[in-house]
């Protein structure tokens, strides 16, 4: 059984730059949207899918690495570790499904390879799971 995460904090980062997150009732997806805000040395997520993740995979740290473009949207994904299928499919399949605003440089857009730290972890109250 799968169960939706309904607390996730991502991390991303170029290099392991991370921004923070504000503590506040908005949610932690929309948090993390809006700290890249005004950004343009680095694609800037405008949108975000949680992934479905199994509670069997509490406690896998995992690094997911793609490039952003022109388009936007994540592309070459690769896990830097080895996991299961299951669990490679479900994080590639929702992160494949992102958008950015690309990064620029002196006006132009640029490609940049970003690496998304994850870390699966049950969350207080044991019914769902967070990624931190």
């Amino acid at each position: 059984m799968k169960i939706k995460s309904s607390v996730v904090t991502f991390a991303l980062s170029l290099g392991f730059l991370a921004a923070p997150l504000a503590l506040s009732a908005k949610s932690t997806e929309r948090a993390y949207v809006e700290s890249y805000r005004g950004r343009t040395d680095i694609p800037v997520p405008v949108s975000v899918v949680m992934p479905d993740v199994s509670p069997r995979h509490a406690g896998t740290a995992v690094e997911v690495e793609f490039t952003i473009g022109a388009s936007g949207k994540p592309e070459n994904l690769v896990l830097r570790q080895v996991v299961d299928r299951e669990l490679a499919s479900t994080l590639t399949e929702a992160i494949a499904q992102w958008e950015f605003k690309p990064a620029r440089v002196d006006g132009a857009i640029v490609a940049r390879k970003l690496v998304l730290p994850l870390r699966i972890v049950a969350s207080a109250d044991g019914e769902a799971l967070a990624m931190k």
